[in-house]
């Protein structure tokens, strides 16, 4: 029985040391989806492949959601930061309530990285997302390097965005 406990023990804080640090799937080199869609302040659609060569850091998130917005201000400081060293951040809304929902957000939040609308397509392109916010950071080539289920600290996005960056 204890045997079986500890077992339980390990998996349990192997679990949350993943989650805490960020799932990193560097070695398995997956390519981040392609998109196209509509960005949530003037419609105009947005590619993925727009920014083939930069650092990436692609967010889902939701309006409703006090983890994501509290994770904004972050953003637009990391955002604003590295933007010159070729990075940028794309927040993907799963918000139901439609762009101008979202837009309002935008506006009074002061986002100045892109916003776009996500469908179900994209979020199962990504690998499914169970909860959000969900974030993954993309490398120049493309691939995605990191998965942050949940709040990501901004200490550790900062040394990761500068990892990738070099």
């Amino acid at each position: 029985m204890f045997a079986a406990f500890r077992s339980y023990t390990i998996i349990l804080l192997s679990v949350g040391l993943l989650f805490f640090t960020g799932f990193s799937s560097a070695s398995a080199a997956v390519a981040m989806p392609q998109f196209s869609l509509p960005s949530v302040t003037n419609g105009k659609v947005v590619n993925s492949g727009d920014f083939k060569g930069e650092v990436i850091l692609v967010t889902f998130f939701a309006t409703w959601c006090p983890p994501c917005r509290q994770e904004i201000p972050n953003l637009v400081e990391l955002y604003n930061e590295y933007k010159t060293k070729g990075f940028t951040v794309i927040g993907l809304s799963v918000d139901e309530g439609g762009a101008s929902v979202v837009a309002k957000l935008v506006q009074h939040e002061k986002i100045t990285y892109p916003v776009l609308m996500a469908d179900r397509a994209t979020a199962r392109s990504f690998g499914g997302i169970a909860g959000i916010p969900t974030s993954f950071l993309v490398n120049r080539k493309g691939h995605v390097v990191k998965k942050y289920p949940g709040f990501v600290p901004h200490s550790l996005l900062v040394r990761d965005i500068e990892a990738v960056l070099q």
